[in-house]
């Protein structure tokens, strides 16, 4: 199996609606993207799967190791390889891949959120920065045009937060700003114990409304001259709207079970965003 087989297997076979987005690019900037989804894939594996944090550490460690011998000409892992092409050619940094590491690493160290200001950093490192990465690839002129995919990011982050309440939960992680559960009279147990209330949908609702405000942000400060450019990244928006609004028409169940769209309703969206962005 090639590098570039790898990645595409990674992502494939992860069912993000990321996968959806990359479909209609021309082959070079598809497989640099590919590469760097499977990077964040394996980063955020790497903390994740094991359950001793000395192991997650270390694993966390080699990345920073690793991604040190991407940029000195010696990557070992079939990600980096893929990945070096795409590091001149699109204007990749150490810096950049560096601070996602260092977002991954917050999960090893915080599982609560004081303010959202905390929670918007880590956000930005873990989906901010891919969002920046991933519009350069893309390609575009204007450099406003990364204002709108660190927004973009942001926007991404906050609905995954949302949507994964319970699977984080079980985790003994909490992504809601502590301060904003209290003004909703949420109680941390409430959250880790499962128990759906009207003050967590309440909760929810505010939200949801906070990640769609970002999703708007973004897309008006989106300039029209790199808009064809960026469809994959409004191919996700669109697939994001659509996963938002179940959740809201479920209810915010999301304690008790994780809402996701069929890939045939992803495929969909992709391809009229595709064609009519």
């Amino acid at each position: 199996m090639t590098p570039d087989e790898y990645c595409h297997q990674r992502a494939s076979q992860s069912g993000s609606s990321f996968y959806y987005s990359f479909l209609f690019l021309p082959p070079e900037r598809r497989r640099a993207i590919t590469a760097l989804y499977a990077f964040c894939r394996e980063v955020d594996d790497a903390v994740d799967e094991p359950g001793d944090p000395q192991v997650a550490k270390a694993r966390l460690d080699w990345w920073r190791d690793e991604v040190k011998q991407l940029y000195a000409g010696r990557p070992q892992h079939p990600v980096t390889r893929a990945l070096r092409p795409a590091l001149e050619a699109f204007g990749i940094r150490e810096q950049h891949l560096a601070e996602i590491l260092d977002g991954m690493a917050m999960d090893l160290s915080q599982n609560r959120y004081p303010e959202f200001a905390g929670l918007r950093l880590y956000c930005h490192r873990v989906a901010g920065v891919v969002g920046l990465l991933a519009a350069k690839i893309f390609g575009y002129a204007n450099p406003k045009t990364s204002e709108y995919a660190e927004k973009l990011g942001l926007a991404f982050q906050l609905t995954n937060i949302i949507r994964d309440v319970g699977e984080d939960a079980r985790k003994n992680r909490i992504y809601l700003p502590l301060d904003e559960m209290s003004r909703f009279n949420v109680a941390a147990a409430d959250i880790l114990n499962r128990r759906h209330t009207e003050s967590f949908a309440r909760l929810m609702e505010f939200q949801a409304e906070r990640a769609e405000r970002c999703t708007d942000e973004a897309l008006a400060a989106l300039p029209e001259e790199d808009r064809r450019a960026q469809r994959p990244g409004l191919i996700m928006a669109a697939i994001y709207r659509n996963l938002l609004e179940e959740i809201r028409s479920d209810g915010y169940r999301v304690l008790e079970r994780r809402t996701s769209l069929t890939p045939l309703r992803k495929l969909w969206i992709a391809w009229k965003t595709w064609v009519t962005a």
